[in-house]
């Protein structure tokens, strides 16, 4: 497995030898020409999964990349949505950033976590002790949308698994990726506050700090940051509420733009 130092090695060479060959190309070269599917990108598949090992029904919206090769896209990333207060149809409100990650050819799947019929998420107490059961089910959302997304799109067997979550869905997306780091090549964490950053080797984690101020512990030491390939960045613009499809047409450009850099591999 690739530490997370030569994994941003690895991305930076990569870059750099694509610029290269793009400038240095001589006008006789020829580009292999690949058969391509293209989808509509405004309307993703909605269904409800069932796990009957938890008899637990799970809705979610897969996006069709818009242009991919036959052999299938080589990216699939899975959205967290926030805490919506067991509200239907929460997993829908990253439609923008769901979208313009489609439009890159990468394919993504949102999952709605949390049911009218769930417990409500506590607000008093210790929250990291009292919310973990709620994380714990999320993860397990995860791995079985993960494992069902795979046998309807065989093309993404063998595709590199990012994770994007916003709060609570992020303090979720931190925990998979502290207990199933081999499943994953990047997580994202639009401003979780309670599920300390995962200090492992080989997945690279990038933070997005608005105005929300996360509990102690849950951010790495300068020191940590370094060891173990993690990346805090300030969005000054941008308030933790307005990390989804309320934002600003500019905060949305800014952000998706953000998560796409960040994905380049």
């Amino acid at each position: 497995m690739k530490t997370a130092h030569a994994m941003v090695r690895s991305m930076l060479i990569t870059l750099c030898a694509g610029m290269a060959l793009t400038a240095c190309g001589s006008p006789t070269d020829t580009v292999p020409q690949v058969d391509t599917v293209t989808h509509d990108v405004s309307r993703p598949d909605t269904l409800t999964l069932v796990d009957t090992l938890r008899h637990r029904s799970i809705p979610i919206a897969y996006y069709h990349p818009v242009i991919v090769p036959e052999k299938g896209p080589a990216r699939l990333v899975i959205i967290s949505h926030g805490y919506g207060e067991n509200k239907p149809g929460t997993y829908l409100h990253f439609s923008s950033l769901a979208e313009h990650l489609a439009l890159e050819g990468i394919a993504v799947v949102s999952i709605q976590h949390e049911l009218p019929t769930d417990a409500l998420l506590p607000m008093k107490g210790d929250l990291r002790v009292l919310r973990r059961p709620n994380w714990e089910r999320g993860v397990h959302n995860i791995l079985f949308v993960l494992s069902e997304i795979r046998r309807k799109h065989p093309e993404l067997g063998n595709a590199n698994v990012a994770l994007v979550g916003h709060s609570n869905g992020g303090d979720m997306s931190m925990l998979f990726a502290e207990q199933h780091p081999q499943l994953i090549t990047t997580a994202i964490s639009l401003d979780n506050r309670r599920m300390p950053l995962p200090r492992v080797r080989g997945v690279p984690v990038q933070w997005q700090e608005p105005d929300a101020h996360a509990d102690e512990g849950v951010l790495p030491t300068p020191e940590e940051q370094v060891e173990f390939g993690i990346r805090i960045i300030q969005l000054p613009g941008t308030r933790h509420v307005d990390m989804d499809d309320r934002a600003t047409a500019e905060q949305r450009k800014e952000l998706n733009a953000l998560i796409v850099e960040l994905l380049a591999d």
